[in-house]
């Protein structure tokens, strides 16, 4: 890894752009982020780095530094999990294969899904492949998308807390890995692994999966999100201390998607730099 450079400005580092459940290209995500600005920023896109090159050279035009990332997605018996993977060697074999097979899984399902809900809804594919960006990773909110251009229902919290929803008869769920390889394959593609939202309205994972995934290389905490609450945190802000660990807050920016601002959470220059310099898989990109 190169040597760790000052940083200037606040630092985002969750974002999403259409290559997955973003409503924004790359580009205009960055664009958005340096009106709000943050001078340094991460697309973090699930199961996808198929933005980086087009965010990277976004970034470079408006003067910010550029941080590649990516959220990997994994499961805990019922629950999602999910890891920002910062500096990741997108071609390493081991994490190549799992983001292939998540994708693969996040296809099949959008087309399950699609097909039960068309049995009661004037709902098509080519409905849900209208609301996906080229190279995106299909997901749920596209299938949402796809309903509030039906006009069957408002916005995505309504598609969710209804027709999407996990406990309906449309469900179908994902696959994804356990929270420790999924944090061994970041760590072995030279990423830092980093859990995002990690004290949400679900509940902070069992101490053990959390020993599991320190044992396997996590880093560290998305303290700074909205989506966490207090008990959770003050018991993450315990372990912190205990491991040394890093620190981030991230806005989870996802365009008109979610009502998440641009660098309403940031990650301080030293939490920063502790990533750039324990990452090797690749460079950040300095204006």
């Amino acid at each position: 890894m190169q040597a760790t450079r000052r940083f200037e400005g606040p630092s985002d580092l969750h974002l999403h752009s259409t290559q997955s459940d973003g409503t924004e290209s790359p580009a205009q995500v960055m664009q958005s982020v340096h009106r709000h600005g943050v001078r340094t920023a991460a697309l973090t896109d699930h199961d996808t780095t198929s933005g980086w090159a087009e965010a990277a050279e976004a970034a470079a035009s408006l003067g910010m530094t550029f941080l590649p990332g990516m959220e990997l997605s994994a499961r805990h018996e019922w629950r999602s999990v999910h890891v920002l993977a910062y500096l990741i060697d997108p071609d390493h074999p081991g994490l190549r294969a799992m983001t292939d097979r998540i994708r693969s899984s996040r296809l099949d399902r959008a087309r399950i899904m699609a097909d039960r809900i068309s049995r009661d809804f004037d709902l098509h594919w080519d409905d849900i492949v209208a609301q996906t960006g080229d190279g995106a990773t299909i997901g749920r909110p596209h299938i949402a998308d796809a309903l509030i251009a039906r006009g069957l229902v408002h916005d995505r919290a309504e598609a969710f807390a209804s027709i999407l929803s996990p406990g309906g008869d449309y469900y179908v769920a994902l696959y994804a890995p356990d929270p420790v390889t999924a944090v061994r394959l970041v760590t072995e593609a030279g990423g830092v692994a980093v859990i995002a939202h990690p004290a949400g309205r679900a509940g902070v994972l069992p101490r053990a999966v959390l020993d599991g995934m320190l044992d396997a290389g996590l880093a560290g905490f998305e303290l700074g999100h909205r989506e966490n609450v207090q008990p959770g945190i003050r018991m993450l802000q315990r372990i912190v201390a205990d491991h040394d660990l890093i620190v981030t807050g991230s806005s989870d920016y996802h365009g008109l998607g979610k009502p998440n601002l641009p660098g309403e959470n940031t990650t301080s220059d030293d939490m920063l730099a502790r990533i750039v310099d324990s990452g090797s898989g690749t460079d950040p990109v300095f204006p």
